[in-house]
């Protein structure tokens, strides 16, 4: 399982996820909106309370490998050495302190709306791509 956890109404989050679908040629990735059911209940199976608007858990992407969860840098660096091509990128973060990468992946977190938008509500996969998406 390769299972991306993302703010369904952030227009960054939306164009990250659309990206690795593009770039994801074996359809490796699967995806769910944080404010998913799905979303919600994996979460709390992994010891991550339900996130709210105010939650820092929501303003977080996660990668669950079927058996661990990643979130914030660790889950963008994950999925970058699993995305064909983008191996290096991956590694090449890791050369950095986690604490380093957390810090400025909340600073862009917390300022995502302002810089990207926010929809109304979570993109409707089109339906070529819907298999991939949980709900």
């Amino acid at each position: 399982m390769h299972l991306i956890l993302f703010d369904g109404v952030c227009n960054l989050c939306n164009g990250f996820v659309q990206f690795i679908i593009k770039k994801d040629r074996l359809q490796l990735f699967e995806f769910a909106a944080l404010q998913s059911e799905f979303a919600h209940t994996l979460l709390s199976e992994q010891g991550v309370p339900k996130p709210n608007q105010q939650s820092e858990a929501f303003d977080t992407v996660y990668y669950f490998d079927g058996e661990k969860l990643f979130d914030r840098s660790d889950a963008i660096l994950k999925i970058c050495e699993l995305l064909p091509g983008y191996a290096w990128l991956g590694r090449l973060g890791k050369m950095c302190p986690k604490t380093f990468r957390d810090t400025l992946y909340k600073f862009v977190s917390s300022k995502r709306y302002a810089l990207f938008g926010k929809r109304d509500s979570c993109m409707l996969p089109t339906p070529e791509i819907m298999s991939r998406f949980r709900s």
